[in-house]
């Protein structure tokens, strides 16, 4: 199946429309909420467009997963979480829609009530909300997990805490969270709405920080089973769940068991699917989506190929430079790295040529810069930090292509010109060198990650060729959240989903406080006032047209600030799956993602 489940889901700007930010008047409570325009579901929806109200309940689905996991709480730093938790044992007030670009509905909140300005939100709990022991979900559990989460939770929820001034119960059923005045963010009305509902009762006497070992009491649609730590975890589905007959859930959570099974690497885990002992895997690469797929299984028709179109943006995937290092802190050795990349000859050689490759972080949707001169909005945005930024940030940056050819002879010929303006020099030995120090770093890579390392391979032999000889270290799983978490490489694979709806999470991937804040997605070591200016910008936007624009402007900041390596992406999910489990004929904007399977997938024999 997947490598990993993504806790930071998604939002965005649904293609060719250009709706404009409006807020709920104040005292009119809403069953849903909107980003910008209005909820596309009216009050009292039926379900979801992408679920199947028919959809039978029963069976099972069991999904491979690389690496190990020693926790079972992943709302925290502390640990390697197990999947399936904080997405099907947890819920929070609001709901999301995979087919909107940012819209929540009632969850657990039966309404959501804001001011024009969002300056605060309200939500109403509703009567029928309750745990899976059977307690009432109340106003003082929604209290405790937010301040415990924005206090002690992982840094995720900590950003958006400190923007928070207070939170009151309101009323039997209510509670309102306030923003601080200097906060202009409308995002955060939405935000407040996502944050987990644990049970306060149960962690009573424990130190949430550090608890990992707790299986956790949540209100969703399913309860923790058996596990076995690093190996299994199994979930159930609760038959006494309190919202199974809300609209929002009708046609999802049809598996009685949910079960990820854990393996040595990503090789392990294909194997174990083509061997029948998983039901669903998710193929990253064009090339053996066309190549590795026809064992007996496929042959016969008991495996299935399923291809999901999606309209999300690319986000960003390749190797990432630690900024940290003073070796990459000039971007003209950053550019001397992508110059040497020659993604043509290794696109053509690990994935056939069959995929584009990642141009902006915000490739493949409306979000994605246009690579020629800044004009207008976005110009003006950028210009107050000209001096800040490196070339091509404002007048135009396109990543450099190569004739496909091994040798990428114009492009190295380009990178050795650059290093040499560093101040990089080739010394009689072979190796490059500055002030008699080799110019020498660290790529550190994750255990399994064949078609990583293969990559890697390539990379490495070129940079040879200019003098620069890498030292590559595959570590496993634990080793590698630890260093990561650290910041403790010099070069590492990094992979950063990004959604049409991009907000105050941009705060924790590229913000400065991730310099040195352990546990951010600044994984580069980033410091930019520029991109912290554009993200506010994007939050303060009262039109869909300055939204566009400040992301824009963002994409230009992060891409010509010339960060990461960038490989390729999908336009399409490809799914390969036993012939019991099934999927709506309607699938959503953000495709095979999240919030669809197992979501509204189901089980179902032939001829039943």
């Amino acid at each position: 199946m997947t490598r990993s489940v993504f806790f930071h889901l998604l939002g965005g700007a649904l293609f060719g429309l250009a709706p404009v930010f409006t807020g709920i008047a104040a005292a009119e409570p809403q069953p849903a909420i909107a980003m910008y325009g209005e909820p596309a579901l009216p009050a009292g929806f039926t379900h979801l467009p992408y679920a199947n109200p028919d959809a039978p309940k029963g069976g099972e689905i069991r999904f491979g997963v690389a690496g190990m996991f020693d926790s079972l709480n992943p709302w925290i730093l502390n640990g390697r979480p197990a999947e399936g938790i904080s997405r099907y044992v947890a819920e929070s007030l609001m709901g999301r829609s995979m087919d909107e670009p940012f819209t929540l509905y009632g969850l657990l909140a039966e309404s959501v009530e804001t001011d024009p300005d969002r300056t605060w939100v309200e939500f109403t709990l509703r009567p029928e909300a309750k745990f899976s022991d059977g307690n009432p979900v109340t106003v003082a559990d929604v209290i405790w997990s937010y301040e415990t989460l924005g206090t002690e939770g992982h840094p995720r929820y900590q950003n958006a805490w400190s923007k928070v001034e207070k939170i009151e119960k309101t009323g039997e059923r209510k509670v309102r969270i306030t923003f601080k005045p200097e906060v202009k963010d409308r995002e955060m009305a939405l935000i407040m709405g996502m944050r987990p509902v644990l049970e306060k009762a149960q962690w009573e006497g424990h130190n949430f920080a550090s608890t990992t070992n707790m299986a956790p009491i949540g209100s969703g649609p399913y309860v923790v089973g058996r596990v076995d730590p690093g190996k299994f975890i199994e979930l159930k589905r609760n038959p006494d769940y309190w919202g199974k007959d809300l609209g929002f859930n009708k046609g999802r959570n049809n598996f009685d068991t949910i079960r990820y099974d854990y393996f040595g690497d990503g090789g392990v885990v294909f194997e174990a699917f083509k061997g029948g002992e998983t039901d669903s895997y998710t193929e990253w690469n064009a090339a053996d989506w066309g190549r590795n797929y026809n064992f007996p299984a496929v042959q016969s028709g008991d495996v299935i190929k399923s291809e999901i179109p999606n309209g999300r943006p690319s986000g960003i995937k390749g190797l990432v430079m630690n900024t940290r290092n003073p070796v990459f802190a000039d971007w003209r050795v950053r550019q001397a790295m992508i110059d040497a990349f020659n993604f043509e000859f290794i696109n053509k050689t690990i994935n056939g040529g069959a995929e584009p490759r990642i141009s902006s972080y915000f490739s493949n949707s409306e979000l994605g810069m246009e690579h020629g001169p800044a004009a207008d909005k976005v110009k003006a945005l950028l210009e107050p930090f000209a001096d800040q930024l490196p070339p091509g940030t404002i007048d135009g940056y396109t990543l450099p292509t190569s004739d496909g050819g091994v040798r990428n002879r114009k492009n190295m010929r380009a990178a050795a010109k650059l290093l040499e303006d560093a101040g990089w020099q080739v010394d009689s030995d072979g190796v490059l060198k500055k002030d008699g120090k080799p110019f020498t770093f660290e790529i550190v890579l994750q255990q399994g990650a064949a078609e990583t390392q293969s990559i890697v391979d390539i990379y490495t032999e070129a940079l040879k060729k200019l003098g620069i000889f890498p030292k590559v270290t595959v570590i496993d799983d634990a080793q590698y959240t630890q260093r990561t978490n650290a910041y403790d490489f010099d070069m590492a694979w990094y992979w950063r989903a990004l959604s049409l709806s991009p907000g105050n999470e941009q705060n924790l991937y590229w913000g400065s406080k991730g310099v040195k804040q352990p546990g951010s997605r600044n994984w580069m070591g980033m410091n930019s006032p520029a991109a912290e200016a554009m993200v506010k910008a994007m939050l303060d936007a009262k039109s869909h047209e300055d939204f566009v624009a400040a992301t824009h402007a963002l994409d230009r900041v992060l891409t010509a600030g010339r960060y990461v390596i960038p490989i390729w992406y999908a336009p399409v999910d490809r799914i390969a799956h036993i012939k019991q489990l099934h999927y709506p004929e309607k699938t959503p904007l953000y495709g095979a993602w999240p919030g669809f399977q197992p979501d509204v997938w189901w089980y179902q024999e032939a001829g039943q």
